[in-house]
């Protein structure tokens, strides 16, 4: 058995990781998996640096902005990260205060978003920019994780934040109100991936391989509707924010397929997410193009 630490964001993008170790399926690849969540990016990009955590699954915008030379955290080198499997589209939701019913009755109000310089961000600035308004209409604020920011939606400490799914289902239970998808104003856009340095891969590319082998077998658990049951009890017991709404983030997760089935990145949402950084980021870099930071071939070995 060979010990494998893994680092991920509070989120229900990790619910193929907590099936697998609950049914064995990492087991069988002989991994000893370890699952570590991360409080912030800057937290995960210096784990995955210094091989602290073998993988991380994380927004592809942090894998482009440490591999360009954007990251926030200082790391002494440009990091050589890369994505090898995708996981979700981001699945985010533009949710507000009750009586919102456009995003143009956000100007003057604070919006909740993980961090100032990540993508996530970058979304949502995108999105106030296409209804009209610029950065100085209203005020951003960090305030982290998906979990702190739905607090701070039911709190009133602002006016709106992006959430994903099944937190977003949360935020409407508890009131708030789904004003639109990302996607439908986006389009394609490529969310959570599988990341390690390249160094890593390079030394141990059967871990990678194994690690997707048994991440897909766990997609193909979860989908199986014999298994909902006691799918959703793992979600229940690793994510209590959602345990009210587990029919919901089943159907939105699994069944309606918002958790990427055949783990492919998506090259257009790749695009989109490089697109927002060049717009919203803070340049001084040439970014290039998605094929510079993905390498689909440890997936295509996997799943052959």
């Amino acid at each position: 058995m060979t010990k494998l630490d893994i680092i991920a964001f509070a989120g229900a993008s990790n619910w193929p990781v907590w099936a697998g170790q609950a049914r064995g399926f990492f087991a069988e690849q002989g991994l000893e998996l370890t699952l570590t969540l991360t409080p912030n990016s800057r937290h995960m990009a210096r784990a995955l640096h210094s091989g602290t955590a073998a993988i991380a699954l994380s927004s592809i915008d942090n894998v482009i902005a440490y591999a360009s030379g954007q990251g926030e955290e200082p790391l002494g080198e440009t990091a050589d990260f890369f994505a090898f499997m995708g996981v979700d589209d981001g699945l985010l939701s533009l949710m507000t205060q009750p009586g919102v019913e456009t995003p143009a009755q956000l100007r003057g109000g604070t919006l909740a978003v993980d961090a100032l310089t990540t993508g996530y961000a970058f979304v949502l600035k995108e999105i106030m920019r296409r209804a009209g308004m610029s950065e100085r209409d209203v005020t951003y604020k960090a305030v982290g994780t998906g979990a702190e920011r739905l607090q701070a939606l039911k709190d009133g400490d602002c006016a709106a934040t992006l959430l994903n799914a099944p937190l977003c289902l949360a935020a409407e239970a508890a009131g708030s109100v789904r004003l639109l998808s990302a996607r439908s104003i986006l389009g394609p856009y490529q969310g959570i991936v599988g990341a390690a340095r390249r160094s890593f891969a390079q030394a141990h590319p059967e871990l990678i391989v194994r690690f997707i082998r048994a991440f897909h077998r766990s997609l193909a658990w979860l989908g199986d509707p014999s298994n909902k049951a006691e799918a959703c009890a793992i979600l229940a017991e690793k994510l209590p924010a959602v345990r009210a709404v587990l029919d919901g983030a089943y159907r939105m997760l699994v069944t309606e397929g918002g958790l990427a089935r055949n783990l492919a990145i998506d090259p257009a949402g790749a695009d989109c997410v490089i697109a927002l950084r060049r717009r919203h980021g803070p340049g001084g870099q040439e970014l290039g193009t998605a094929d510079r930071y993905i390498d689909d071939g440890f997936r295509q070995l996997a799943l052959a």
